[in-house]
Formats: structure tokens, sequence, C-alpha cells
């Protein structure tokens, strides 16, 4: 049988956890798992608040079952037609031919093409409200946050926020769902990674929707990944906030490629003279060994960046080059640069690390160094050159 979790009185959590996955999205790994979240509001009208992935599909649909014991269920809200979120749509209304479906015009073109239903749909526009009975639903849009069709779900009467993906997290829920009932400690940093990797583009939408929550009240934000959210609404929303403006804090990334060691050299040379200078939060990322996601988070996170490539083909070394595309379209913005590279023959790298930083418009810090061959004498002092560059102009030196 399943223990039930209720969020207040009559709002139910259905989610399943998924320990299975290595990639979500075939592309960022998952070492804690991740949760789907669903939410089950059974009142004098039922409604259930976004599906789960189809392979979970049987373990959900008994939970739902369990809760209803033969009640119909009257609507199904859809907040994101991300298959995770919707696969199960299709099968839910086979089990449920009755059931209404919640969504906007966008979603309904989504429904058709992913499971072509076209039917039993019920519209909500911006402010539209839905009676349950004691519970009242108010839809709010929020485009791009991460999809076109997101709309938020708020329960007037409990002051509950249904997010979709806002304010979610990589991590299986490990026997609690309530934040108050958990130790949190390891959901920051996987927040922070899965809004730098799944909603990192979208920073102007996420402000707007943002403004046009900052007047409504919420005691509880239950999103579709991760725990819900009572104790530490705060937290959560200053994550969203502060990424989605780019704002970085005190402290520096150095993302290097290496295939001798010599451009290592470099970089642990620049990483001294930051410490040496007073920046406590350096992180230093070998991207031949770290997956580009904790890359991006801590890029995401800080406010200087520093990258270093050798010349590889006459371009970049491979895994800086893909680096540098998921910054791109990432458009992280206000960022301060640095950067180095060595070559065997011909340099290239610092050149297209040099464009990169004019394209993103990004502030350049210190002077660009390029080794030819083996780290050599004046080639260090420049490395410890430029990372006293960065600390000062992050220190406010100068």
């Amino acid at each position: 049988m399943y223990k039930l979790t209720r969020i207040p009185d009559k709002i139910y959590y259905v989610g399943v956890n998924d320990r299975q996955k290595a990639l979500f999205e075939n592309l960022w790994p998952l070492p804690y798992g991740v949760s789907y979240n669903s939410y089950l509001i059974a009142d004098d009208k039922t409604a259930l608040v976004d599906t789960v992935d189809i392979c979970y599909s049987d373990l959900f649909f008994k939970r739902i079952s369990e809760i209803l014991n033969g009640r119909p269920l009257d609507y199904l809200i859809v907040n994101h037609m991300e298959p995770d979120h919707a696969g199960s749509i299709r099968l839910l209304r086979e089990l449920y031919p009755q059931v209404q479906i919640v969504g906007n015009a966008k979603t309904f073109g989504m429904l058709e093409g992913y499971h072509g239903v076209i039917s039993g749909l019920h519209e909500a526009k911006e402010g539209d409200v839905l009676d349950l009975g004691h519970h009242k639903l108010t839809f709010y849009t929020a485009p791009m946050v991460h999809w076109p069709e997101v709309m938020f779900t708020y329960d007037t009467t409990e002051k509950v926020l249904f997010s979709a993906d806002a304010f979610g997290t990589f991590g299986t829920l490990d026997g609690a769902v309530l934040d108050s009932d958990m130790d949190t400690s390891l959901y920051w940093s996987e927040m922070e990674r899965y809004y730098s990797n799944i909603v990192g583009k979208y920073g102007s939408p996420v402000q707007r929707a943002l403004q046009k929550l900052s007047g409504v009240e919420i005691k509880t934000i239950c999103s579709t990944h991760g725990p819900v959210w009572r104790e530490q609404i705060d937290r959560a929303v200053s994550v969203y906030d502060r990424f989605s403006r780019y704002e970085g804090e005190h402290g520096v990334v150095i993302a290097y490629g290496s295939m001798y060691g010599n451009t290592e050299q470099m970089a642990e040379a620049i990483a001294s003279e930051l410490g040496a200078n007073g920046i406590r939060n350096i992180v230093m990322h070998n991207v031949s060994r770290s997956h580009a996601s904790y890359v991006l988070r801590d890029i995401f996170k800080y406010k200087g960046v520093i990258i270093g490539s050798p010349t590889y083909s006459n371009s970049l070394f491979p895994e800086i080059s893909s680096l540098l595309s998921k910054i791109e379209i990432r458009e992280v913005k206000n960022r301060l640069f640095g950067c180095f590279g060595s070559f065997t023959w011909s340099g290239a790298a610092v050149r297209n690390l040099n464009a990169f930083c004019e394209k993103m418009k990004w502030e350049p810090v210190g002077m660009p160094v390029e080794e030819k061959q083996a780290l050599k004498e004046e080639k260090y002092q420049a490395c410890l050159a430029l990372g006293k560059a960065m600390a000062d102009r992050l220190n406010g030196i100068g």
C-alpha cells in the first residue's frame, strides 16, 4: 500500500522517484536520481496536477486510484507538457475517459502532437479560476519557463503554488516530501545545476514570472522536481532570482583542457595567484573529467570565468569548444573573463577565446596568456599577472 503524504488537507503527493535513469534529457548526469512530482486535490471535484514519466505510470495510477477510492477524476491540470511530466496523459485518459484536461492554447497544440488528444479540453486563460469546492485554483501563464506552454496553478485557499519546473531540482525524495521533514543540504547545488542546464537560457522569462508572483501570498511551492518547499521558500526563490539575473557571486571558475599537462600548469599558476590575492571561491574544472553540467552550474554561480585551451587542429580543444557552445546557448551575461592557452607549432586557442568573450559581451580582464610548448618563466609570471588582475577586479582594486 501507499503511504499518503498530504501537502495541506485534501492535497496529496502522488509523485514517483526515478533511480534508474543515468542522464536527464539524455544529457545531464543524475548521481542522486530525480523525482517526478504530481499532486492530487481531492475536493468536491477532484483535480490531478501534472502526471509523471510513462515508465512509472503503473505505480502512479495505483496511487491515484487508492486516494480516489472509486471517485471520478474530474480534472487533469497540465502545467507543463515536457514528457517527464506529461508522458502518462494518454494512458490516464484511457483510465478516466471523462476527465477534463485543463491547459492553455499552446498546451492543446502539444497535447494533439504528443498524444492525439483533441477533445475534453478546458482552456485556462490568465487569471481564470477553477472552483473545486473548498479549493479555488487560479492560473498564471509563465511562457518560456522553460517551454512556451508553461503555466502556474495557484490554490488561493491554501496559498499553494503548483509551479511546473520552476524551483525544481535534481535528486530523488528519499523518505520525505516536505522540506520541513528532511535535510535539504543535498538539493541546493542540484537546484543550481538544474537551473543552469535546464532553465538557464530563459532568465528574462523567469524574471517576468517572479514579478507576476511578487504580490501573491505563497505558503507552499509544489514543483515538479525535488522537495515541496514550505520552510525554505525564500531560499528556493532566491536561487532562481539570482541565477536569472546572472548575478555571479564573488569567485572564479577556471575551466581548462589539457592534453599533456602544459595548459594545466598554467591553470594551476593562475589559481595560486587568485588565492594569494584573497579569492576564496575558486573552482577548477578539467573539462576532460568534469561533466559540462557542473561547469555550467559554477559559471552561473560565480562572477569570474577564466578559460584555458591548447590549440587543437588549428582550433580549440574539442571539450572547450563544446563548453563554449553550451555557455553561448544559455546567453550567460555579465561575467568577467580571462583566458590562456598553449600550442606546439601554431597558436589559435587564445584568438578563439578572445572572440568568444567579445561575442558574449563579457568584460575582458588582464592580458591573455599563450605559451609555445612547455611553460617557461616569462609566461608563468604572465599567468600570475592574469590571476592577480582577476582578483583585483573582483575585489574592486584599481
